[in-house]
């Protein structure tokens, strides 16, 4: 499949990537990730190794979009729980050490 990192064209299959990661130790997750086999690596790790660029040269976004087109799971930060939303003005009056409202 091709897909497009970082401005150029890779012609990816699952069993490339998967080729291509045999042997690499994971890294450990501190954001997005995929799970290639029965490993969970950082998405920028498999970007690196699979374009054999420089991390700062790519996104996220897009090893991401290139992995979940060939079929792996990719993941958000690890261990991430959803923020609740909280009114701008009930925070700032918290900052303020104003009484909260009932």
């Amino acid at each position: 499949m091709r897909c497009v990192i970082a401005r150029f064209p890779f012609e990816l299959t699952k069993n490339g990537v998967m080729e291509s990661m045999k042997g690499i130790k994971p890294e450990p997750v501190t954001g997005e990730s995929v799970i290639i086999g029965r490993r969970h690596y950082p998405v920028k790790q498999v970007g690196q190794v699979i374009t054999r660029q420089d991390r700062r040269d790519f996104t996220a976004a897009e090893v991401l979009r290139a992995m979940e087109r060939l079929g792996f799971t990719c993941r958000a930060r690890a261990g991430a729980e959803p923020v609740a939303a909280v009114d701008p003005f009930q925070r700032a009056s918290e900052l303020l050490g104003a009484p909260a409202a009932a």
